[in-house]
């Protein structure tokens, strides 16, 4: 008798009690993209499978993207878009479907996926040489933007020459826009 009712415990009792402590307090749930659909709790973002399992935990660093007049972070080619701040500078970089960093957040801006592929603004790093005086090297920054595959191979250049910029974030306050769109699946 005591095995029936641990067994009955065990089947119905402990999946609820955990199915409750992820999901609860949900904010929003976003539509299915890529079998996944986004869930907000504060501001947090976590996603969940077509089955209601919570497969991505709560996170700050998931980039939104507004949709239909809704705001959320999304999959497509299985990456999700993320971002990090580093010395005051945004950096952009993507997810998969396990939460595991794919590619590094090195981009000073970046699109979603669209079909496998991504328009990010690339940074390049210059040593022009060493200022002896200071024994400090001087740097020069310059992006260019281009295209990437799931993988963050480079596949397409949209700019012929790459464009200074200053890497301080009094200079650099919010993300160079990217001015290049995909006008076609080809």
């Amino acid at each position: 008798m005591k095995k029936i009712v641990f067994l009955i415990v065990a089947i119905f009792v402990i999946p609820l009690i955990s199915f409750a402590q992820t999901l609860d307090g949900i904010e929003f749930i976003s539509p299915f993209n890529n079998d996944v659909a986004a869930v907000k709790k504060g501001e947090k973002w976590a996603f969940i499978n077509k089955a209601g399992d919570l497969i991505i935990d709560y996170r700050d660093d998931l980039v939104t993207t507004k949709i239909d007049g809704d705001t959320y972070p999304i999959f497509n080619s299985d990456r999700c878009l993320i971002s990090h701040k580093k010395d005051g500078i945004s950096y952009f970089g993507y997810i998969d479907k396990k939460g595991n960093t794919v590619v590094e957040p090195e981009y000073l801006n970046a699109t979603q996926f669209n079909n496998g592929v991504a328009i990010v603004i690339k940074l390049y790093k210059n040593v022009l040489g060493t200022n002896d005086v200071l024994d400090k090297q001087m740097i020069d920054y310059n992006y260019m933007e281009v295209a990437i595959d799931a993988n963050a191979e480079i596949i397409h250049y949209f700019t012929e020459k790459p464009i200074h910029v200053t890497l301080e974030k009094n200079f650099l306050k919010k993300p160079p826009k990217i001015t290049s769109k995909f006008i076609s699946d080809n």
